[in-house]
């Protein structure tokens, strides 16, 4: 009833490319364990180890040790479901975890692992404040500043302006990097990472990454240029940035994945086509006229899209690029000859941009454009409606303030300060999952529940099916602030309320698509395990407490709790659609057509064992304190065992 192992996990991977350094150990209880010869390990890959004080590249700060430590470590924790908090609780396929990333994200590595299409973060910037995120290996501030020398033994400082000499900046890497090494195991191999940041933390989380994701997998640093501020005494600021990153940078390669956005203004050009085209008469002579007019107004579109100044008889708009081939290659090269004359034209040393057949093919189009004689280089027609993608580009440009005025419209108030923005999501959402309708999107540090909103509102848009796993932490909102005023104590709070608002909204806007946009979410809290500890020596047990360790399970603990954390620990969906009913008198929950049918009541009777046998489900779980005697859960079993054997049956 813990998270996975992430040491042992890591143990049995060497144990497969080398088995020969498995060896066993001792624990602190005295029992065997496996673990690692490290000496007959670095023989193994004596060529490649850097060990000691040899320079080599890499990113360090104090604690680095420890996160990855606990970035490995188990914990004994649960997800418990909030039903009252929610939307639509039974049939939800989107999830808001709310409590530390940290432990949200171990406790979803086997239920997501490789699950996610896309990972979008912006993590709370390093302000140089006292962190937010206490993990358990952050050091005081005392003993920070004792250890690096910037106080003496009796607190008087030595080093003046402490705060910019590598605390905070340590204690933010420390904050990442265990929840990004979590989180890349929950990407699928096309996934992407998307982690928004400003100048503060950018060079140290890009070197994070490279070493979390690899160097090799880094896909781009997209520039946010927000509003600038005319009074900065250096350059003007209000730049953000979005480092990217794929878990597999060659698969996507290999997938021939290709980002594009439509170009800008694009609509804008074929709507003047369009009208040029009818003006005309439909006349080519007379369109391209109209249209050649209509640019000299100067249109805001991409500038690509000016050279598109033509309009041929079936009426669409075209230029003329060039025929030449990039590079020389030996069927390229060819004679093409002049419709008229007769005789070939000139042609470029490296040849045609197209083969033999597919000029032909070309020709026969009408897509090849001579001169009037074989004097003149012929150029191909490439129409506008063929190129309304453009790769997409490395700026963006947009204000926040746009994001909060939106925010504030939907909420009433004043309730977070500079909230992703909507759009901007949406698209790279959508460019990175190559517009994929079913993805799923994870981000971890969920603040007002922008992603959410994004995930949603492109369902809206198209139809798709997008799911969304967002986690927050319950960080108290300032007492002066508008959330405070508008009555919400948490950044939870905030986002839960902001997703209830936008689905309500969408689902009202979208007509024929409303049930695409998915509103309901499942609210599910971290919490300590569901299960006291029981386990006792026998002389640390008298008589009269033996009857207090035969139920394991918390009294403050409903079946639904049970439920979730059997779902965590036997790695299925959290989203999975629950019915309960009742079954020879008891309360059965029944999770994806009898994928998983449990029972947790104080008393479990051979009639409803029978019963639920008969369903044949997949998975069976009863609580153990349910069973009368070994020999009533031995029964079980065996009637498991002569019903429905492929059945996994498992007590807690």
């Amino acid at each position: 009833m813990t998270s996975p192992d992430m040491t042992e996990a890591n143990i049995d991977k060497l144990a497969e490319l080398f088995p020969n350094v498995i060896t066993e150990k001792l624990d602190a209880e005295g029992n065997p364990k496996k673990a690692v010869d490290f000496d007959l390990l670095r023989q193994e890959l004596s060529d490649h180890v850097v060990e000691g004080p040899q320079e080599r590249y890499q990113l360090d700060w104090p604690g680095k040790r420890a996160a990855l430590f606990i970035a490995n470590a188990p914990i004994a924790k649960t997800l418990r479901p909030a039903r009252e908090e929610s939307v639509d609780f039974d049939d939800a396929h989107n999830l808001f975890i709310e409590g530390d990333s940290l432990d949200a994200l171990k406790l979803l590595q086997e239920s997501y692992l490789g699950r996610a299409d896309v990972i979008y973060v912006d993590p709370p910037y390093n302000s140089g404040a006292d962190w937010v995120y206490a993990d358990d290996f952050a050091e005081t501030a005392a003993e920070y500043l004792l250890r690096s020398g910037q106080v003496d033994g009796r607190g008087a400082r030595l080093v003046a302006n402490t705060e910019a000499n590598g605390r905070f900046h340590s204690d933010w890497l420390s904050m990442m990097y265990p929840r990004l090494k979590l989180a890349r195991n929950l990407l699928s191999e096309t996934g992407v990472l998307i982690a928004a940041i400003d100048d503060r933390e950018h060079s140290g989380l890009k070197q994070l990454l490279d070493q979390v994701f690899g160097a090799q997998n880094f896909l781009a640093n997209i520039v946010w240029q927000g509003r600038a501020k005319n009074d900065a005494r250096f350059a003007g600021g209000g730049l953000d940035y979005m480092l990217v990153y794929g878990r597999d940078r060659n698969r996507l390669i290999a997938d021939d994945v290709r980002w594009k956005e439509p170009k800008s203004g694009y609509g804008l050009v074929v709507a003047a086509v369009r009208d040029a085209w009818a003006r005309s008469g439909e006349d080519a002579a007379r369109a391209t006229a109209i249209l050649r007019e209509w640019w000299k107004s100067k249109p805001e579109t991409e500038k690509g899209l000016q050279s598109y100044t033509e309009i041929d008889e079936s009426g669409r708009a075209f230029l003329r690029g060039p025929l030449a081939s990039p590079n020389p290659r030996a069927n390229l090269q060819y004679e093409l000859l002049h419709p008229v004359t007769g005789r070939p034209v000139p042609m470029h040393e490296n040849g045609w941009r197209y083969s033999r057949e597919t000029m032909d093919q070309m020709l026969a189009e009408g897509r090849i454009i001579f001169g009037p004689d074989e004097t003149t280089t012929p150029r191909r027609k490439m129409y506008l409606d063929e190129q309304e993608d453009q790769a997409i580009r490395s700026l963006v440009v947009q204000e926040r303030a746009s994001a909060t005025g939106a925010l504030i419209d939907l909420m009433g108030a004043d309730v977070f300060d500079n909230p992703k923005d909507i759009g901007v999501l949406c698209k790279w959402i959508n460019a990175v999952t190559q517009g994929k309708k079913d993805a799923m999107v994870l981000d971890f540090f969920g603040g007002s529940g922008s992603t959410g909103h994004a995930v949603m509102a492109l369902n809206a848009l198209d139809g798709g099916h997008r799911r969304f796993i967002l986690v927050q932490l319950d960080e108290s909102v300032a007492e002066s602030s508008g959330a405070a005023q508008a009555g919400y104590t948490t950044i939870a709070e905030v986002a839960k309320e902001r997703l209830r608002r936008a689905g309500a909204k969408l689902v009202d806007e979208a007509g024929i698509l409303a049930d695409s946009v998915a509103p309901g979410f499942r609210v599910l809290k971290v919490d300590t395990t569901n299960l006291t500890d029981v386990l006792r020596t026998p002389d640390e047990t008298e008589q009269q407490t033996l009857s207090g360790l035969g139920d394991s399970v918390k009294p403050d603990r409903s079946g639904e709790d049970l439920l979730f954390q059997v779902l965590l620990d036997w790695g299925l969906e959290l989203t999975m659609p629950i019915s309960v009913e009742k079954l020879e008198g008891h309360e059965v929950y029944l999770v994806e057509d009898d994928a998983l049918v449990a029972c947790f009541d104080s008393e479990v009777s051979p009639e409803l064992v029978r019963a639920i046998a008969k369903r044949e489900p997949l998975r069976a779980v009863f609580r153990d304190s349910g069973f009368a005697s070994d020999d009533a859960r031995i029964n079980a079993e065996q009637i498991f065992h002569e019903i429905s054997p492929a059945t996994d049956v498992k007590a807690i």
